[in-house]
């Protein structure tokens, strides 16, 4: 199943959150070195922008880049934008959250090809659920990963599984991921917290190794957390 309507609901959850924000918040440290809270609402804004036209124009039959570097510097519209005030971000937010979730009503095909990701246009459906949730952690507004819904701390492990050096299994009941001798035990949402680098992983029983890259995406990613597991 396409997630949109989960989708939707995260972005519901972040703008709540995000109500009580204030222009001195906006300035200070995020957990992301080297960048702010204003850095990661940037990215999350921007990359909403860069989806929503990225499904817009497919729906035209135009097949553009998430990111094109001749017209958009990626880098360059966060460091822009990431001082705006805290009314400002939650406008920019909301404007591309809207269009990229009126784009998506409109899809009858989630086959149908854009170039980003496996090609369909069912994968910035995922892409953007990740985003929301794991950068809604990293924003530190009251909304942790136990505020994780269960399905997507689901996908979040299926997703980022290939994290794992060869020899290692992942065991949540009766569900597992990767394959070897050398297991790491514990709920799907530690584990997704784990992976994803947003969790200590002291909820995890078994000797946790040290993961590799995030799964190649799209787009360049933004920096990770410094890494505090295990």
């Amino acid at each position: 199943m396409i997630p949109a309507p989960a989708v939707a609901e995260a972005h519901s959850r972040l703008h709540r959150a995000l109500e009580p924000l204030t222009d001195e918040q906006v300035v200070e440290p995020s957990p992301l070195p080297g960048w702010t809270r204003g850095h990661v609402l940037a990215h999350v804004t921007d990359a909403g922008r860069a989806l929503a036209d990225l499904v817009e124009n497919a729906l035209r039959g135009v097949l553009v880049p998430l990111y094109d570097p001749k017209t958009h510097d990626r880098d360059g519209i966060i460091e822009a934008t990431a001082g705006r005030s805290a009314e400002e971000h939650r406008r920019a937010l909301l404007r591309h959250c809207v269009r990229l979730e009126d784009a998506w009503a409109r899809v009858t095909d989630w086959d149908q090809r854009v170039n980003y990701r496996d090609g369909k246009l069912s994968s910035t459906v995922f892409t953007r659920w990740r985003e929301v949730w794991v950068h809604a952690v990293d924003l530190d507004v009251g909304i942790g990963f136990a505020d994780w819904p269960a399905d997507f701390c689901g996908h979040a492990v299926d997703f980022l599984a290939d994290r794992l050096p060869a020899g290692v299994t992942l065991r949540a009941g009766d569900r597992r991921w990767g394959s070897g001798d050398r297991e790491v035990t514990g709920s799907v949402r530690d584990l997704a917290a784990w992976l994803s680098g947003r969790g200590t992983g002291d909820g995890l029983t078994g000797d946790r190794p040290e993961l590799g890259p995030w799964p190649v995406s799209g787009a360049r990613r933004p920096p990770s957390p410094a890494r505090r597991a295990p």
